[in-house]
């Protein structure tokens, strides 16, 4: 990895998976509506949304009324086959993100990910978008006790960089993700690909593009500035 020149010695960049390098977010709230509309549950925006950026057993032990009585054995396997059928969305590489990430490499900025997909999709993504050799390591759903807006996750992945929370940069599309990394003492900006700005009220940035995002933060912050 290159030496950093730039300021940037001694942070660094922990990123969200979909909707923040990928936009897989259509495609898996499309699996998530057949799901539900197969056990005839309500499927509308409100109910769809709480699982944007959060493990799906989470969602669901947070409210058992979403399927009464069905175990999540049982509704992964359910998940993967939907998860299969041919007219689903498509994943999109987000490319203003992946400029990003390499942008951040080439200066030397440790970089790793913390995301609510399990640890095959994670690889599978970041292999799509080529840049899975950048990031030092991977924190997947498997690899946590409590999912976000739990902190855990990005505590964990400051772990993997070898750099203290205040001195990290979280990179989210939902109020979750941003959630998690507020509350781990990092510094976040929101990427508007998922949700609307207002919704990501709680980072330090907004931005519709990463590309809009500078480097390094200000002094003594974990703070991104534009």
């Amino acid at each position: 990895m290159a030496v950093s020149t730039d300021g940037a010695a001694g942070r660094g960049a922990l990123f969200d998976l979909d909707g923040t390098i990928v936009n897989s977010e259509p495609r898996s709230m499309e699996v998530w509506a057949r799901l539900l509309q197969e056990h005839g549950r309500p499927c509308d925006r409100e109910v769809l949304h709480r699982f944007m950026g959060r493990r799906g057993p989470d969602v669901i032990a947070e409210d058992p009324s979403l399927f009464p009585g069905v175990t999540w054995d049982v509704l992964l396997v359910e998940l993967q086959r939907i998860g299969s059928a041919p007219d689903l969305p498509p994943v999109e590489v987000l490319p203003e993100s992946v400029k990003f990430v390499q942008s951040l490499h080439a200066r030397g900025v440790p970089i790793a990910l913390v995301t609510s997909a399990g640890r095959e999709w994670a690889q599978t993504a970041l292999g799509m978008a080529g840049i899975a050799e950048l990031f030092t390591g991977l924190v997947t759903a498997g690899d946590v006790a409590a999912g976000k807006p739990d902190p855990e996750g990005y505590l964990a992945g400051a772990r993997i960089l070898g750099v203290p929370p205040e001195r990290i940069t979280v990179f989210e599309d939902t109020p979750a993700g941003v959630e998690a990394g507020r509350r781990a003492g990092m510094g976040v900006v929101g990427i508007t690909t998922t949700h609307a700005r207002e919704t990501l009220y709680g980072a330090d940035l907004v931005v519709d593009h990463l590309t809009e995002t500078g480097w390094p933060p200000p002094a003594g912050t974990g703070r991104a500035e534009a």
